[in-house]
């Protein structure tokens, strides 16, 4: 769907595009030939990213920056509004997220603003822009950008993998209930491996090796929606595809073997997901 997107011209709208892989996407949208609505918090890396797109665009490629708080639904209505009052919408990235720490019996604050911007963030989008991209009728692509801790949900940051999770759930349900009307919209789940964002970057004073760039991740991720991969979990230099699907099936595997959760990192059960792993290697 995406090639058609494409093909049929429009607007590419990306929340988080101030930096990182939200920034790169808008690149290669402006690239293919779309016009581009960068949504970020206002200042100066959404003024920036907006002059650097506009530099790629070509003529008759509107290109707009529009400050947005994800977390604030009145604030994503006016994106769409802007956004249809530029032209018809044929992408829809919902990128916009946030890091904090977090326990589960702790930093209530924190889950709460993460679970605002990370899950209900997302949901703001596909409300304030699904029903005009289906009432248009045309071939569009909805994105949401989730995270392999939706999916394997590891331990270390419960209230961040929580809004991941919430994000894959999301994305399912909604690429069934626009498979089941009809509608000629494609939804992806992106799933960035470990990559080198203005998010990571705080911890580390350079890239580290195993990381891929965002260009790698975005690259990627578009070569597999381009051939129509819903699930695209994004390898980097240290996990590949196949240490990802193992490592997602032995997380499923905890519920049909009635094993602990997480028992991934349970004492009990090291030794045997290592030789699971390792007998899953290319």
């Amino acid at each position: 769907m995406f090639k058609e997107s494409v093909s049929e011209g429009g607007l590419a709208v990306v929340t988080g595009a101030a930096s990182g892989v939200g920034l790169v996407a808008a690149q290669r949208f402006a690239e293919a030939g779309l016009g581009v609505v960068l949504a970020d918090l206002p200042g100066e890396k959404l003024d920036a990213a907006t002059q650097e797109i506009s530099k790629i665009a070509g003529a008759g490629q509107p290109v707009l920056g529009v400050a947005t708080d994800v977390s604030d639904m009145a604030q994503v209505e006016k994106l769409a509004n802007t956004a249809f009052g530029a032209g018809p919408v044929a992408v829809l990235m919902n990128n916009a997220g946030i890091g904090m720490s977090s326990k589960t019996w702790e930093a209530y604050d924190a889950w709460e603003r993460m679970m605002d911007v990370n899950f209900f963030g997302v949901l703001r989008g596909v409300q304030a822009f699904t029903p005009r991209m289906i009432e248009a009728g045309r071939p569009a692509v909805i994105i949401n950008t989730g995270s392999k801790q939706g999916i394997t949900t590891p331990p270390g940051n419960p209230g961040y993998n929580a809004t991941k999770a919430a994000v894959k759930v999301l994305s399912e349900q909604l690429a069934h209930e626009l498979r089941e009307a009809g509608a000629p919209i494609s939804v992806h789940l992106f799933v960035p491996g470990f990559t080198y964002t203005g998010m990571t970057s705080g911890f580390f004073t350079e890239k580290p090796a195993s990381a891929w760039t965002s260009e790698q991740t975005v690259d990627f991720f578009l070569e597999r929606m381009s051939a129509g991969d819903f699930y695209i979990l994004c390898p980097d230099n240290d996990v590949d595809t196949t240490r990802d699907k193992r490592r997602a099936e032995w997380a499923i595997g905890d519920i049909i073997e009635n094993r602990p959760p997480l028992s991934r990192w349970h004492a009990d059960f090291k030794d045997a997901f290592a030789e699971f792993e390792k007998s899953g290697k290319s």
